[in-house]
């Protein structure tokens, strides 16, 4: 007579064999999806700020904003009127795009971006690359715009 118990707990012991081998699929093929797809994360994200500090002096019709690539591949963003800066930096071995921006009150912190890989549908292999903070999926452009506000002398947001 067999006993339900043992049957129970094999297939148990089975299902969280499995699960685990899924995570580490998982991670492994993120991980891989990340570093691979970081450079053009990056690229997009200097993109993005490049275009809003034309946008933002195109409205103001003076040059407000000075935006320049440091020989080291930093970004830098001068305001003009305040005399301070944001720094943007990429770190490819970390995955990590750092925004320091002195417009920002001292207790606030940096933003700190992580570039990860993440699974788009049911098949193993449809992958993708984002941006995230606080766990979260992050809005470049309205990131930008929010620090650039800051940087400018605005609150993040309109009207408050």
């Amino acid at each position: 007579m067999r006993d339900e118990s043992t049957k129970q707990a094999a297939q148990e012991y089975l299902a969280a064999r499995l699960t685990e081998e899924d995570q580490i699929y998982e991670e492994k093929h993120n991980m891989a999806m990340a570093v691979a797809g970081s450079p053009l994360v990056w690229k997009g994200v200097k993109d993005a700020i490049f275009e809003k500090c034309r946008e933002w002096n195109a409205v103001t019709q003076e040059e407000t904003l000075t935006c320049k690539e440091t020989a080291i591949g930093d970004l830098r963003v001068w305001c003009s009127a305040r005399s301070k800066q944001m720094t943007v930096h990429y770190d490819s071995k970390k995955l990590l795009i750092t925004v320091k921006n002195a417009g920002r009150l001292e207790h606030e912190k940096d933003v700190i971006l992580h570039i990860q890989g993440y699974r788009t549908g049911s098949d193993r292999g449809d992958r993708n690359v984002h941006l995230v903070r606080n766990e979260q999926p992050v809005n470049i452009d309205m990131l930008i715009v929010g620090e650039l506000r800051v940087l400018t002398g605005l609150s993040r947001q309109r009207g408050t």
